[in-house]
């Protein structure tokens, strides 16, 4: 195999091989822009193909999944364990459930996961893993039975030492409490084989809110290099789950005022900001009603606007929460010319190429996802290390940890991405933990 040595070559391999799936193309090119300088700069890396060779999974899993409804009617779904690296710990990544899902998204996903789960500096590698099912509308006894039949199969691929799932979209607590109950009962054994439990039967506390929370930290620490602070500032933020949710309410408690949060029906804007007490009102009953947002705007009489994006306000900071390619090019440019500073990524790939390529021309400080939305990964790791010695850290301690490991992702992205007047935190996080990745392919050979 020759040595790709530049990124058009790099495209045409790896798009020949996976002419089709477009989200994993997506990811790899990303990456690949930024470390085939540092692979060219480097003899061993180039001796063993380092790259190439992370950019492809170890291991791919599929296995249908024939579950009975409430009616009494087979249904059968697709389901997927995508186990990408294991060079440096288990595989670890979250399991989405949504019609979307197919395996180029989670080949997207899990190599992301992959070059994530190395900036955190824990021993973790990277997985993702889903289903095309759908849990919305669908009553407690489906979802329960549908997760049971997920992990009968799922079992046989994961462990402690192996691969540790964890929740992703439409896998909350309830998913996590049915797929977990139903590994203990097959493998007559308690223990960390899934995280982001109850805190009842090994859970960790702050997993919930480690994402969102750790996305602000980070937005902590980007405004603090860059000579100001979050005080006053004004954010946009899309999404109405668990991550968008608890940034906003974090980013409220540090003085912000958050002016949005949407959902696939529309946004809803509010020019005071949400309160803390607003955001806990909606954490509080989210999904209940189906659409919490016009629940909200009828307390706070904001303005609902339909099938809408945030994209359009006078923001400082930006802060995309929902789904993978929700702010494209258009978007982009519209939020450069209102003034907005700051891009930081609470959801996994949520900016297009265009829009990327417009932040980066315009110097619009922009932090990827794999950087600014590792909280949740790392609460998840640490779940781990409590449930491997039957310890329960306080939320102080949890808390703590995840501003010291989220701190420490922001040095290795400034230390790799400083172009001098500039810092460029998308190259940043991409060398950084590619060069973890990198160093521990070549020690271990072939």
């Amino acid at each position: 195999m020759a040595y790709t040595s530049n990124l058009d070559e790099f495209k045409a391999w790896i798009t020949q091989r996976y002419p089709e799936q477009k989200e994993y193309l997506q990811a790899t090119f990303d990456i690949a822009k930024d470390v085939i300088p540092v692979c060219n700069a480097n003899e061993k890396y180039k001796q063993w193909e380092v790259f190439k060779r992370l950019c492809e999974p170890e291991r791919i899993i599929y296995f249908s999944v024939s579950w009975l409804n409430d009616n009494h009617e087979i249904e059968i779904n697709k389901g997927w364990r995508v186990q990408h690296n294991g060079l440096i710990g288990p595989y670890k990544g979250g399991l989405r459930f949504h019609p979307t899902v197919n395996e180029s998204v989670l080949k997207f996903l899990a190599f992301e996961q992959s070059f994530k789960n190395a900036l955190t500096g824990l021993p973790i590698g990277g997985a993702k893993g889903g289903s095309d099912f759908n849990p919305k509308g669908r009553s407690d006894y489906e979802v329960m039975r549908f997760c049971q039949a997920f992990m009968q199969e799922l079992q046989r691929h994961i462990g402690p030492y192996t691969d540790v799932p964890a929740g992703d979209i439409n896998v909350g607590s309830r998913e996590i409490g049915y797929l977990y109950g139903e590994y203990r009962k097959i493998n007559n054994r308690f223990g960390g084989a899934i995280t982001g439990k109850d805190i009842e039967f090994g859970g960790s506390y702050v997993r919930t809110e480690a994402t969102g929370f750790g996305l602000v930290y980070f937005l902590d620490d980007v405004l603090k290099q860059a000579g100001t602070s979050i005080e006053g500032k004004r954010i946009a933020v899309s999404g109405a789950g668990n991550v968008a949710l608890h940034t906003a309410l974090k980013a409220t408690q540090h003085g912000a005022k958050v002016i949005s949060l949407s959902n696939s029906r529309g946004t809803l804007f509010y020019e005071k900001g949400f309160s803390e007490e607003d955001l806990k009102w909606v954490i509080d009953h989210k999904g209940k009603p189906d659409n919490i947002l016009l629940s909200l705007n009828k307390k706070i009489k904001g303005a609902w606007e339909a099938n809408a994006t945030p994209w359009s306000a006078e923001v400082d900071i930006a802060l995309p929460c929902a789904t993978q390619n929700e702010l494209i090019g258009k978007d982009a440019k519209l939020l450069i010319k209102n003034g907005c500073k700051f891009v930081l990524e609470g959801a996994n790939m949520p900016c297009n190429e265009a829009a990327q390529k417009a932040f980066t021309e315009s110097k619009i400080v922009f932090v990827p996802g794999k950087a600014s939305n590792a909280g949740g990964v790392a609460l998840s790791g640490l779940e781990m290390a409590q449930n491997a010695t039957f310890h329960k850290a306080t939320y102080e301690a949890m808390n703590s940890a995840l501003q010291e490991i989220m701190a420490n992702i922001h040095q290795q992205c400034v230390k790799e991405g400083d172009e001098g007047d500039f810092i460029n935190y998308a190259k940043g996080a991409n060398i950084a933990a590619f060069r973890r990745l990198a160093d521990a392919m070549v020690a271990q050979g072939i």
